[in-house]
This record gives structure tokens, sequence and C-alpha cells, in this order.
């Protein structure tokens, strides 16, 4: 899912990660493989958010690990399969 600024500053509120800009030279091939999304970058790999399919108003999302470091200086990432962290992001709170 790809986020607008608003949601990557709730994102980066609730979860400790790195966006990584649209403009970095990783984005194309990430978007070739992954698909149209915002990624970020953790201690643990690749992450991007995915619609949360419990909830219908599109408010929440589920935090997807799509690769992890594959080695100690995290210049380089596995991909793997689809992950659930099971760590869920709420994008919009209503007042």
């Amino acid at each position: 899912m790809r986020l607008n600024e608003t949601q990557v500053k709730q994102t980066l509120t609730q979860f400790d990660a790195q966006v990584l800009p649209d403009d970095h030279p990783a984005v194309t091939q990430l978007s070739s493989l992954f698909g149209d999304h915002t990624f970020f970058l953790d201690g643990g790999g690749l992450k991007v958010l995915e619609p949360d399919e419990t909830q219908a108003d599109g408010q929440t999302g589920e935090v997807i690990s799509l690769a992890d470091w594959s080695d100690a200086t995290l210049t380089s990432l596995r991909p793997h399969e689809p992950q659930s962290t099971g760590v869920m992001i709420v994008l919009e709170s209503k007042h």
C-alpha cells in the first residue's frame, strides 16, 4: 500500500523504522518485485504496510516483512515470502 505523507508520519510514530524515499535508486527495483508500496527499513529488514482486512474503513494497516538483512552491516537484503509481523499501525484516528 502506498502511503501519503501524513500516513508515513503517523506510521513512524508507531513503528521504529526509516522510510525509503521514492527517489531512492532501489525503489524502482523493489516496486517491480513487490508492487507499489511505501517501503520501510528497520533492524530486521524491509517492511511494507498492507491494509488490515478485518477493518473495512482502511484506517489501519499491518506491517509485513518482505526481506531480511543478510549481513551484519545491514547493507544487503534477502527476500522471502511476505510474513506477517503482527504489528498493527493506526493510520487515522477518529476524533
